[in-house]
C-alpha cells in the first residue's frame, strides 16, 4: 500500500473555513454545445444548460482530452459563481470541475439529475 499522506500534505492548498467552501455555487449542468476556438490548441467554447440559471458559456481547456462528441449531452459539475474572465475573446461564465491526473478528468453525477441541481 502506498502512503500518500506525505505527498498530499506537501502539495495541499491552504485550509479554508466551512463558510468559504459553502460560498461555492456548484451545480449540475448539461453540455448542449461545444465549439472550436480559432487557433486554440486546448480551448473549447462550451454552452451549458444550468436549469433555472439558464444557459451559460464557458471557455475550457479540455480539448486535448475530450472531443465535442464526447461532451455534448454529458452532465458535468459546474462552478457557477466564479467571476467572469475573458479568454480568447470568450467571456467564460464559470468553470467545469475536473480532476487532474496528467489530464483533465471531468467529474459528473453517476445518475442523471436535473440541470441546475445544487451540490450539497
Amino acid at each position: 500500500m502506498i502512503d500518500q499522506s506525505s505527498t498530499a500534505q506537501a502539495t495541499q492548498k491552504p485550509i479554508i473555513t466551512y463558510e468559504q467552501f459553502a460560498a461555492l455555487d456548484m451545480r449540475i449542468a448539461t453540455v448542449i454545445a461545444v465549439d472550436e476556438v480559432a487557433e486554440a490548441d486546448k480551448l473549447y467554447k462550451i454552452t451549458l444548460n444550468v436549469g433555472e440559471l439558464g444557459e451559460r458559456v464557458i471557455a475550457s481547456g479540455i480539448k486535448p482530452w475530450y472531443s465535442p462528441q464526447q461532451l455534448v449531452g454529458k452532465q458535468v459539475i459546474y462552478l457557477a459563481n466564479l467571476a467572469p474572465k475573458t479568454l480568447r475573446g470568450i467571456e467564460s461564465q464559470g468553470m467545469l470541475i475536473a480532476a487532474n491526473d496528467d489530464k483533465a478528468v471531468l467529474l459528473h453525477p453517476d445518475v442523471e439529475v436535473a440541470p441546475g441541481s445544487s451540490l450539497l
